[in-house]
């Protein structure tokens, strides 16, 4: 049961905080709403108090874990072959299960694609995604300002010796 308060991550959206619980009528059904502001973007979302897990909303990696991030971002890249489309695509599967190394992968992958060989339009809008994901939950994991955290993950990138 999450509190107000919770710092938590709603996948293929970023990080937010718990701002309370609202009881809604959908439909003609009244159910009770969690309430997750997501200051990346200024967005509210309402999440049915009843479908938390289903949808894989999970809480913030422990600053511990970041190290963990820190490797993905420094491991080669994963080459996905064929055209910008089912690179998209399997892209977006990676990301859907909401975890951060995942994410970070799909980020490591497409920026360093894109130093390389500019992306196509689908593929930069997945990869914005990915690091508005990335740096959002990485901003609560580390308390640091989100232009911080954009620094530092260019900062690991640029010393990836797989680029």
């Amino acid at each position: 049961m999450l509190q107000t308060g919770d710092r938590v991550v709603y996948p293929m959206h970023g990080a937010g905080v718990v701002a309370g619980v609202e009881e809604c009528e959908v439909l003609g059904e009244k159910r009770s709403y969690y309430v997750i502001h997501m200051p990346m973007g200024n967005m509210k979302m309402m999440v049915p108090t009843d479908s938390v897990e289903a949808i894989g909303i999970r809480n913030i990696i422990p600053v511990e874990k970041v190290g963990a991030v820190q490797k993905v971002l420094e491991d080669k890249p994963y080459r996905i072959t064929g055209s910008w489309n089912k690179r998209f695509h399997a892209n977006l599967e990676r990301m859907k299960n909401g975890d951060i190394c995942s994410v970070a992968a799909v980020a490591r992958d497409l920026i360093l694609q894109d130093r390389k060989r500019r992306v196509s339009s689908g593929e930069r809008r997945l990869l914005d995604l990915s690091m508005q994901i990335l740096v959002s939950e990485l901003v609560y994991a580390c308390d640091k300002e989100p232009k911080d955290v954009e620094q530092w993950i260019g900062r690991v990138l640029d010393t990836n010796k797989f680029a």
